[in-house]
């Protein structure tokens, strides 16, 4: 054994000791390879100058104007669930399908694909489908087990469905390795990887995913296993109250996904619609009065669309000056009838005490995803310090079966992963070690993102540290045991294994729809 791969041993034991210690997850992968490193450079093993690179690598997160994005989904998806617009969605679901078990089941579904297609964030999705759901679904029969892993598993479909936080990280880390790795091969014009590319990507498999979920439902709440669940007679359905519970999400979804997959904007620029559309879904929850707003503001902002797309609007701001035509006039007034119309929303939210709460929840969790991300750079370098990269290569070039041989060792050692670490850092640490080595070759970097990212959405399911779990069990009711949790999402995680098995044999699933959309 070397020396290089001695300090790496070491540095292994380390951050495993360090994560099973209980200690934040952004300390245990800065601190343990900064102590290690320091301790090896007394003996000449370590080079301190790799160091200096980490104020670089910091402003480099800061600057990277891609993932502004994320705090800006963040905060969708917190105005969305403080603003209980998705917990009425559910609920206009759930009267509308909830006739039977199955339809119970497939209504949790239903509004969880439209949730992640809209939000991504897993802790209020699970929270509120456990709330509100399982009651539902243990009243009518259906089983803890059934009821548990479904709840479970569907809260965590905001990590494969776009826009999703994992797409956009995994935007950037596979686009750098992507280009190292055809720089490496001799190609040093390679088509770039965007996050566009990657929405585009997971669509199918996403829906793919949720179609298979649909289909267990089906089997295993088959009609005579458990009759019908009784409607209140004083409680009919109403065809107008449930697209009102639906159609705001569905513009939401629409205006975000549609924006960059239509290539009217970038991911960041589709994150700011989302968040100004979110704003107006959230004030149309408080009043009449901010709801003739919020639909009059929407109207502006369609109105500023159709007359750019036909034309009609024809300002050049790249000359400095301004003429003042007809044109000019029309968008200057519509933009500002757009941002009072937000203005009015904002101020009706933070008088709700909404705004203020959601913004400070996004600033935590925005701060706690780019302080792994600045640890996992730490980290990487101290990696690359010690030769780990060099080491991998070889390792990898080891592996039968060629590119897709390292593909599989790169999925296994991803999924064992899962059990110990969170997405952020499985992608910080992975991507940049053995991105570059299997991308040298004529596998897709869309294919292999979509791949990474729904082998990724089964570190939220297996225990011990699987946050849906966690989320779960916060609001699980007293008698529900955790073993029954954990037991209870098994088959789900078989389901997602299955899909990944499928979109391995069937890449075009990922490269079809990018390939045509853009």
């Amino acid at each position: 054994m070397t020396i290089e791969l001695f300090w790496i041993v070491v540095l292994g034991v380390g951050l495993l000791a360090g994560i099973l210690s209980g200690l934040p997850m952004m300390l245990v992968i800065a601190g343990v390879p900064t102590l290690i490193a320091l301790a090896s450079s007394l003996f000449g093993h370590f080079d301190l100058v790799y160091f200096q690179a980490v104020p670089q690598r910091v402003f480099g997160v800061m600057e990277n104007r891609l993932l502004i994005a994320v705090p800006l989904f963040v905060l969708v998806g917190v105005l969305l669930d403080r603003s209980k617009q998705a917990e009425r969605m559910l609920t206009s679901i759930n009267r509308l399908l909830g006739g039977t078990q199955s339809g119970l089941a497939l209504s949790v579904i239903v509004v969880s694909t439209l949730i992640a297609a809209s939000t991504g964030i897993i802790g209020a999705t699970i929270v509120m489908l456990g709330t509100i759901s399982l009651p539902t679904l243990l009243r009518a029969g259906v089983d803890e087990k059934t009821s548990s892993g479904l709840i479970c598993a569907c809260g965590t479909l905001g990590q494969i469905i776009p826009p999703s936080i994992i797409l956009i990280l995994l935007g950037d880390q596979v686009s750098n390795a992507y280009i190292e790795a055809q720089q490496n091969a001799g190609n040093f014009a390679p088509d770039p990887v965007t996050v566009g590319d990657l929405f585009a990507g997971a669509m199918l498999p996403g829906l793919l995913l949720v179609g298979l979920y649909a289909l267990y439902v089906l089997v295993r709440l088959r009609p005579g296993a458990g009759g019908a669940v009784p409607k209140p007679a004083n409680d009919p359905i109403r065809i107008g109250e449930v697209v009102a519970g639906i159609l705001p999400t569905l513009a939401l979804i629409v205006a975000v996904l549609g924006s960059i997959l239509m290539g009217f904007a970038t991911p960041t620029e589709a994150a700011g619609v989302g968040v100004a559309g979110a704003i107006l879904v959230a004030a149309a929850q408080s009043s009449r009065r901010h709801k003739r707003i919020a639909l009059a503001t929407a109207a502006f902002a369609l109105a500023l669309l159709g007359a750019s797309a036909a034309g009609f609007l024809r300002v050049d701001f790249t000359s400095g000056q301004l003429d003042f035509s007809l044109g000019t006039l029309v968008t200057v007034g519509l933009l500002v009838a757009l941002g009072a119309g937000l203005l009015t929303a904002a101020i009706a939210l933070v008088r709700n005490g909404v705004l203020i709460g959601a913004i400070a929840e996004t600033i935590y969790v925005s701060g706690m995803i780019f302080g792994i991300i600045i640890a996992a750079s730490v980290l990487s370098l101290v990696f690359r310090g010690y030769g780990g990269d060099e080491m991998v290569a070889d390792l990898m070039h080891t592996v039968p079966g060629g590119a897709y041989g390292m593909l599989v060792a790169t999925m296994l050692v991803v999924f064992l992963l899962g059990f110990i670490l969170e997405f952020v850092e499985i992608i910080f640490i992975i991507i940049p070690i053995v991105g570059p080595v299997i991308l040298q070759g004529d596998i897709s970097p869309v294919w292999f993102a979509v791949l990474f990212a729904m082998n990724l959405q089964t570190s939220f399911l297996t225990p011990p540290f699987g946050f849906a779990l966690f989320y779960f069990r916060s609001v699980a009711p007293p008698g529900l045991s955790t073993g029954t949790i954990y037991r209870s999402i098994i088959p789900f995680v078989a389901i997602q294994i299955v899909a990944i098995g499928i979109l391995a044999m069937f890449p075009a699933l990922a490269t079809w729809l990018p390939s045509v959309v853009f």
